[in-house]
């Protein structure tokens, strides 16, 4: 059941108001703009639907109809789920798809690049295509000194400064204007009841799950990845091996980090729009 309501809080004045997808234990925020054939976005950890407000206006506007939903515990998702993994991610997903009529491509960045392509071997019939922008779909090797210090920094009641603090990394290309209001916005979103608690959850989770379906992916497959982007050691090999694991293809956007729709929309719209069409022709 969908119910179409007002969220009663919202984050941000510029935020869409959302519709509501009810799944087991809580429900998923979404919202929809354009008309056409369907693309999925899936923000990654401790982020908002609306980092693709930008990539979403540029994709409706060129024929696509483009849903936008926040993760479990994220934004306006509810923060009472038990699970707030890539599966469950991939999953809801795949219910939202079903309920708007697909198949979809769709569109992942950062664990919703995970969820996305789990859903991909879940699904081959639902998923169409798939965009993965900085994607983590394995447990990429991280030094172990630094993983406990970020988890222990995580720890109330400083996790939401140290990871306020932390995250500022994930823009080196571009830190005002819309980056500056997006980053308003989740300091804002991490404040609302249980959301803490749910960033938290998922900051725990693994992505052996979708590494381990990886040769079972047929969907298209464009890989975007940040020249800059912190979250790898290196950025431009790991883009190599997810298209190279996957068949795919590689967008790298210069001076971009973690969200380069965020950060660049003008660089990477193009080519988003390029493949989804190609894969829409090939349907």
């Amino acid at each position: 059941m969908v119910h179409h309501e007002s969220a009663g809080q919202t984050v941000a004045p510029a935020t869409v108001t959302p519709l509501f997808l009810d799944r087991p234990g809580g429900r998923i925020a979404y919202d929809v703009t354009g008309a056409g054939p369907l693309i999925v976005c899936l923000p990654g950890m401790g982020d908002l639907r609306s980092v693709y407000r930008s990539l979403a206006d540029g994709l409706a506007g060129n024929g696509w109809r483009v849903a936008t939903m926040d993760l479990r515990g994220h934004g306006d998702s509810d923060a009472t789920f038990r699970e707030y993994d890539d599966v469950a991610a991939g999953t809801d997903a795949l219910a939202l798809v079903e309920y708007l009529g697909g198949p979809a491509i769709f569109v992942g960045n950062s664990m919703g690049a995970g969820a996305a392509a789990w859903a991909a071997a879940e699904s081959p019939a639902t998923v169409a295509g798939l965009v993965l922008i900085g994607p983590f779909v394995r447990n990429v090797p991280i030094n172990a000194i630094a993983a406990l210090a970020l988890r222990l920094g995580l720890l109330p009641p400083w996790g939401p400064a140290v990871w306020g603090s932390y995250s500022a990394n994930f823009y080196p290309g571009r830190r005002d204007g819309e980056v500056a209001a997006h980053r308003a916005e989740i300091r804002a979103s991490l404040r609302r009841p249980g959301r803490w608690s749910a960033f938290r959850a998922t900051s725990r989770t693994s992505h052996a799950p979708v590494e381990a379906r990886l040769g079972e992916v047929r969907a298209p497959t464009l890989v975007v990845m940040g020249e800059r982007d912190p979250d790898f050691a290196e950025p431009r090999a790991e883009a190599a091996l997810v298209a190279d694991r996957l068949h795919g293809e590689v967008l790298l956007v210069p001076d971009a980090g973690h969200y380069p729709q965020l950060e660049f929309p003008e660089r990477v719209l193009p080519t988003v729009t390029d493949f989804a069409s190609r894969v829409r022709s090939h349907a």
